[in-house]
């Protein structure tokens, strides 16, 4: 299934692609899986070292048996050697516009703050995930129908979400719980979503469902039971669209960012972190959030973190002060579930926002981000009752 999904994307021009210019495949290389064994350096090239130079640099690095992934900022281009071959970093830093080789220690290469030490800021459209702007993704759990996503993407438009959330497949602990509207839940979706001119963001949980949801979503969700469904973040890698990846329930913070690079050594530099809250002895929530891994994966790693309030606690009266908290701690932005009856939703109900919450909440959200230099929904917003 895996090798006919990636036969068709590659018809359709949609390979492994670098981060900076053109496609690794158009360069005769294979990026492997992430392995803790395999060898890792960064070649930074000067300033005003010339295309040739970086592509003489590219083909001994390929002759030494890695592959590599371009990243071109704003003075420099970095070079990202990944691979099993063994490279010599003496004889790499003796090549002509080269400024320094830097060893990769960690077990993560492409996601580490060495690989790229500005942090990565992903654009969707008007949107950019990573900058100055918090910016945050609201709606439904699920799609259940036309009335509902329409009033639910209002709201949250309405309050200053740039994001739409809602799942159109649903992976339920209970297999007789409902399980999402498929496809006619993703047209619900989009057809609100242009409508209030946001977003998209849905849940993909299996090989078989990427090109279906590539054709109405604008980010691929992963969740926190796929973080480590390594076959779906490879294949995930060979796409265009970014993709938001949750912490796994159980997992460090090293697994984390090991699930992915597996998605940007596929050559999709578009991962947004979300952390979401992992299980532990306490049982007064549904999770445990973790505040703590904002900052600590700020500083490992250059791929933009966003926060799920909702799955943190899964308590509707603990998102607010949740989510105040996360944007403190730097967070780049949150995702919200917000629903216009959570009392009778299909799924998360108890964790679910009213919207009247949720306008209080981004009200307070615009005093908190300017104090620590950030901004939140920049348009002006007109408020409706704090009622709930």
């Amino acid at each position: 299934m895996a090798t006919e999904i990636r036969r068709r994307r590659r018809r359709r021009g949609l390979g492994t692609r670098d981060w900076g210019l053109g496609g690794l495949e158009k360069k005769g290389l294979n990026p492997q899986s992430p392995d803790t064994g395999s060898e890792a350096m960064v070649v930074v090239m000067e300033e005003r070292a010339s295309e040739a130079q970086i592509e003489q640099v590219v083909k001994r690095l390929v002759e030494m048996g890695m592959d590599v992934h371009r990243s071109t900022g704003v003075t420099r281009t970095v070079l990202g050697a990944v691979g099993s071959g063994h490279p010599d970093a003496g004889l790499i830093e003796m090549l002509d516009g080269v400024h320094e080789v830097l060893r990769i220690t960690s077990p993560y290469k492409l996601a580490s703050r060495t690989f790229k030490q500005e942090p990565t800021v992903i654009t969707v459209g008007d949107v950019r995930i990573g900058g100055d702007e918090v910016i945050v993704m609201a709606g439904p759990c699920s799609a259940e129908s036309e009335p509902q996503v329409r009033a639910a993407a209002a709201a949250v438009r309405r309050a200053g979400a740039k994001v739409f959330r809602g799942g159109a497949f649903k992976p339920r602990s209970s297999p007789y719980t409902f399980q999402g509207l498929g496809e006619e839940g993703l047209r619900m979706l989009r057809d609100a979503a242009r409508a209030e001119n946001l977003v998209l963001v849905t849940e993909v949980m299996d090989l078989s469902q990427i090109e279906l949801i590539e054709q109405y979503a604008d980010i691929f969700q992963v969740g926190a039971r796929n973080m480590q469904n390594f076959t779906l973040l490879r294949e995930l890698g060979h796409t265009r669209k970014p993709v938001l990846l949750k912490r796994g329930i159980s997992a460090t913070i090293e697994e984390w960012l090991l699930s992915a690079e597996y998605v940007l050594s596929g050559g999709n530099g578009d991962v947004i972190l979300c952390e979401r809250g992992i299980r532990t002895f306490e049982t007064a929530t549904r999770n445990t959030f973790d505040i703590s891994a904002i900052p600590v994966v700020k500083k490992l790693s250059h791929l933009p973190i966003i926060a799920d309030p909702s799955h943190g606690a899964g308590r509707r009266d603990m998102v607010a002060p949740m989510a105040r908290a996360a944007v403190a701690a730097g967070a780049d932005g949150l995702i919200i579930e917000v629903h216009c009856d959570p009392d009778h939703a299909l799924s998360d109900g108890a964790q679910s926002m009213f919207p009247s919450q949720f306008d209080r909440l981004m009200a307070e959200l615009r005093i908190i981000a300017p104090a620590i230099g950030r901004s939140i929904c920049l348009e002006p917003v007109a408020r409706r009752g704090w009622g709930a």
